[in-house]
């Protein structure tokens, strides 16, 4: 059973923002580098992100070159006497005092294929990059600097750069996430990160990039036909198919 949020105005919610760096892009692929972020909230006053806190780990078996071309973390980077990052350890880091009621990241579906359940205590989750798509959709970009230079935020480059490395990315998604709770409840971010990511056009084939509502009929109802599917393209190929059927009986 998930904890309940805290509803009193003079308990501020905390929530953690955080963001990893791996040797790969699914397990078991390493995590070498985590960043945490607390932002507490309160109702009616806001939002306070707190500074950003990084932690290296062991690569017990070594940073591919295509992906420290990315983070740019490399082997001599890590402390010699660096543990490794064991679920017990994540564990530890993710809920350590003051502990935080919810859990945040961006596209925060890469975090959990490392951060299982055992390390994340059964947090509520907040995915700011499905709430974005949510609460932004007309944004130019939905990645997280892309997010950031469209909301004009003035960080302070200390502590946002670089980008690719865990404080910094925890720290802009930290302050991207203090504008989505100015823009809807914590209930709706919470919801909106447990529902598939709205696809605003259709993502493949013939008719890649036509809105939902241009695209054929017959191509929707060959879309439902598909048994090998996605599962996200099948929902709004339903969806569409039920609002024409509705727009057509009204």
């Amino acid at each position: 059973m998930r904890p309940s949020i805290k509803s009193e105005p003079w308990s501020p919610i905390r929530l953690r923002v955080v963001d990893i760096e791996t040797t790969g892009f699914a397990p078991p692929a390493e995590v070498i580098e985590l960043g945490c972020v607390d932002v507490e909230w309160r109702p009616g006053a806001g939002a306070r992100v707190r500074l950003p806190r990084a932690r290296l780990f062991a690569a017990r078996n070594g940073i591919p070159a295509a992906v420290s071309a990315i983070h740019h973390i490399t082997q001599a980077d890590i402390p010699e006497d660096a543990p490794a990052a064991t679920q017990e350890r994540l564990r530890e880091a993710l809920l350590a005092q003051p502990a935080p009621d919810i859990l945040v990241a961006h596209n925060c579906a890469f975090e959990r294929r490392f951060i299982g359940a055992e390390a994340d205590g059964g947090l509520p989750w907040i995915c700011t990059y499905k709430a974005a798509l949510r609460a932004w959709p007309l944004a130019p970009g939905h990645s997280n600097q892309a997010l950031r230079e469209w909301r004009d935020l003035a960080l302070d480059p200390a502590l946002a750069a670089p980008a690719h490395r865990a404080g910094p990315d925890a720290y802009v998604t930290a302050h991207l996430l203090a504008e989505l709770l100015a823009a809807a409840p914590i209930e709706r971010l919470i919801a909106w990160s447990h529902e598939p990511r709205p696809l605003s056009a259709i993502p493949f084939g013939k008719h890649r990039g036509l809105a939902w509502t241009a695209a054929p009929l017959d191509y929707l109802q060959w879309m439902t036909q598909q048994a090998a599917m996605d599962a996200n393209v099948l929902r709004h190929a339903m969806a569409e198919l039920g609002r024409r059927e509705s727009v057509g009986s009204s």
